[in-house]
């Protein structure tokens, strides 16, 4: 079973299952446009387990994804390993771009949605999570975009672990470097 409970400004979703209790709160930024996903892993399944946390979002960043898909260009900044996504042919926000980030500097992501969900795939059964391999590292333009980042670890009994991704824009690319790394 799921339990999932609500708050003011913030949602928990709670599971465990082979012995493996995860929490995972979600909430927003009171000053910010940055939305967190916080994830918090425990292994009490009396062994050591190799374990990953995969986040993943679709990136729109116009009114349709069918629409605005095309145009979306994502890179790697080099200095701070933020993701980034941006549209520069939308008519409104054309300079703006996003990131999705996550604490751990061991990980690796991917811009790609072919390379995530697989071809003709989709997010109910990403082909991603299926593999152990690290995500490929493919980012830039005339891809099928999304932004996915996968951090493996390992969890002795009864360790626990905390993994924080972020999403969010900034009016530029070092306005949204500087929300990513300010939130870190």
């Amino acid at each position: 079973p799921y339990v999932s409970r609500h708050g003011f400004g913030y949602s928990v979703f709670e599971h465990t299952e082979r012995g493996i209790t995860s929490e995972l709160w979600v909430y927003v930024a009171l000053d910010a446009p940055v939305k967190f996903a916080v994830l918090k892993v425990r292994n009490e399944s009396g062994r050591l387990r190799k374990l990953s946390a995969t986040g993943c979002v679709e990136w729109v960043l116009g009114d349709l994804p069918e629409k605005s898909r095309m145009h979306i260009v994502t890179e790697i900044d080099v200095g701070s390993g933020v993701l980034l996504a941006r549209n520069p042919y939308s008519n409104e926000f054309s300079g703006r771009v996003a990131f999705f980030d996550a604490d751990d500097t061991v990980r690796s992501v991917t811009g790609d949605r072919t390379e995530f969900i697989g071809r003709n795939g989709g997010f109910r059964n990403p082909a991603a999570m299926m593999s152990t391999d690290l995500l490929s590292g493919r980012v830039g333009p005339a891809l099928d975009p999304c932004g996915a980042i996968r951090i493996p670890f390992d969890l002795l009994d009864g360790q626990s672990r905390e993994i924080c991704f972020r999403l969010g824009a900034g009016s530029d690319t070092d306005d949204a470097v500087k929300l990513a790394q300010r939130f870190r």
